[in-house]
């Protein structure tokens, strides 16, 4: 498995990523159908824009990961997404994600925080986040009505990249 800096020449194997795994309807918010096309052009423009996004490969050089590190309408803090697609987990990938986006942000000396939110029966994530140092923030309790009606609640998790200051 190798973690590389997405490209332009990415975006269709990135936007085929994040479909396949919103297809599974379980892990990500994104839900399927996901438009490939538009969502590769909109990855173009977010990459020509200067946004961190990653890819990862297996053994054959095939993208079956993605990560992004994105600006929050929040000053020195960053949201975290990624997912990896199904015959590619359990395999390291994840780990090399996490090492990849937390040495980026903590070389990033206007970054402070990193956030990411997760479903909250998605233990294998959670479990990992944790393993990086990342803490339960709160619950956004029913705050995302999916396409067919229902909603769900998703975990606010964060890792403060500066020592908390004593108020």
């Amino acid at each position: 498995m190798l973690v590389r800096r997405a490209t332009p020449q990415d975006a269709d194997a990135f936007a085929a990523v994040v479909a396949a795994v919103a297809a599974e309807d379980r892990w990500i918010g994104t839900e399927p159908p996901v438009d490939v096309a538009q969502r590769a052009a909109r990855l173009r423009t977010l990459l020509a824009e200067g946004d961190t996004l990653w890819v990862l490969e297996d053994d054959s050089g095939a993208v079956v990961g993605t990560l992004g590190l994105h600006a929050t309408g929040v000053e020195g803090v960053a949201a975290l997404g990624m997912c990896i697609v199904e015959h590619a987990r359990g395999r390291g990938g994840g780990h090399a994600f996490m090492k990849t986006a937390l040495a980026h942000a903590r070389a990033d000396p206007a970054l402070h925080k990193v956030e990411l939110e997760v479903w909250p029966d998605n233990a294998r994530a959670i479990a990992l986040y944790e393993a990086y140092g990342f803490e339960r923030e709160g619950l956004r309790r029913l705050h995302y009505r999916r396409r067919d009606g229902s909603l769900r609640s998703s975990l606010i998790m964060a890792l403060l990249l500066v020592d908390e200051p004593v108020i």
